[in-house]
C-alpha cells in the first residue's frame, strides 16, 4: 500500500514538471525550444506510464509506455532532420548572394 502511494506521489511530481513544459511551449521563442518541450512530454509521459504500471500493476501500461518512447524518438529525429534541411536550404541562399 505504501508503495502504491509512494509511486502516485512520483507520478504526480512528474505531471507538474509536464505543466512547466507547457510553459516552455507558449513562451519558447524557438521552434527548438518547442520541440526540447515536447520532447520532454514524451520523457515525462513514459516516467509516468511506467510509475502507474508499477503502482497499479498493469503490465499494459509498460508496452504503452514503449510505445510513447519510441514515437518520441521518431519524433525527435523527424525534426533534426527537417531543421538541417531549412539549413541547408538557408546557407545555400546566404552563399548565393
Amino acid at each position: 500500500m505504501i508503495p502504491d502511494v509512494i509511486f502516485m506521489g512520483f507520478a504526480t511530481a512528474v505531471l507538474l514538471t509536464m505543466l512547466l513544459g507547457f510553459l516552455r511551449i507558449e513562451m519558447g521563442p524557438t521552434p527548438t525550444d518547442r520541440m526540447l518541450a515536447a520532447q520532454l512530454f514524451g520523457t515525462s509521459g513514459v516516467a509516468v506510464l511506467l510509475l502507474l504500471a508499477e503502482a497499479h500493476s498493469l503490465p499494459a501500461l509498460r508496452d504503452a509506455a514503449l510505445v510513447l518512447a519510441l514515437l518520441a524518438a521518431i519524433t525527435g529525429i523527424a525534426f533534426v532532420k527537417r531543421a538541417y534541411q531549412i539549413d541547408s536550404k538557408t546557407a545555400e541562399e546566404v552563399q548565393a548572394k
